[in-house]
C-alpha cells in the first residue's frame, strides 16, 4: 500500500478503471468471436450483421481509450476480410 495520499487515491481509481476496461474488452472479444463463429459455420448473412455490431463495439472501445485507434482499425479490417471471404465462398 502506498504511503502518499495521492497514490492511495490512485490505487482506487486505477482499480475502477481496470474493471471498466476489462468489461469493454470482454464485450469486444465476444463480438469478434461471434463474427468468427458465423464465418466458420458458413452463415455469410449473419456474419455481415454481426460484423456491423462488432464494428460498433470496436469503435466505442477506441473512443473510450480502451484500445488504440490503429488497433481498432486493424481489428475491424481483419474481421471485415473474414466476413467478405465467407460471403464470396
Amino acid at each position: 500500500m502506498p504511503n502518499i495520499k495521492s497514490s492511495e487515491r490512485s490505487v482506487k481509481t486505477d482499480a475502477e478503471r481496470r474493471t471498466r476496461n476489462f468489461a469493454v474488452r470482454s464485450t469486444l472479444k465476444t463480438a469478434s468471436r461471434k463474427v468468427d463463429e458465423a464465418v466458420q459455420a458458413g452463415k455469410a448473412d449473419e456474419a455481415k450483421n454481426l460484423l456491423a455490431q462488432a464494428t460498433s463495439v470496436i469503435d466505442k472501445a477506441a473512443a473510450k481509450g480502451v484500445i488504440h485507434k490503429n488497433a481498432a482499425a486493424r481489428k475491424k479490417s481483419r474481421l471485415a476480410r473474414k466476413a467478405n471471404a465467407a460471403a464470396t465462398e
